[in-house]
């Protein structure tokens, strides 16, 4: 870090049929459809031992996301009070970080293809991290 600056590459980014944000479910189990995440080539080797079954995490960059938000009304819903935007799952934040746990459904080269996944086509991914049976389900 220089002057205080973070930097992130992305690995890779989503391929998917949903184009709008507007469109796209609040939670991948919401109606979201299977997805690809096509990876850059200089991490291909970083897919080793991944195969299809295995539950991932995925952390994205929601690009579309406004940045200035910090109150927002969960689910976008008018009838529900005022939040503070880091006790809810919006994407309007000032680092929107998107997390979604998914399962790997198919691995072709740099294509993993994965089930339920609610982010938009061209959301760059930032990381793929495996879930942890017994840590990440408590």
């Amino acid at each position: 870090m220089a002057d205080g600056d973070l930097v992130l590459r992305p690995i890779g980014q989503v391929e998917s049929t949903l184009v709008d944000p507007a469109d796209a479910p609040k939670q991948g189990d919401e109606g979201a459809p299977d997805a690809s995440i096509v990876f850059d080539q200089e991490f291909g080797q970083g897919l080793r031992n991944l195969k299809p079954g295995d539950d991932v995490v995925v952390l994205t960059w929601l690009d579309r996301a406004a940045r200035d938000v910090l109150v927002v009304r969960p689910r976008s819903d008018p009838a529900r009070a005022e939040q503070g935007v880091f006790s809810t799952r919006s994407p309007a934040r000032p680092n929107p970080i998107g997390l979604h746990r998914v399962k790997i459904l198919a691995l072709d080269g740099l294509r993993m293809r994965v089930g339920s996944l609610e982010a938009v086509d061209g959301t760059p991914v930032l990381d793929i991290k495996p879930v942890l049976r017994g840590v990440d389900e408590r």
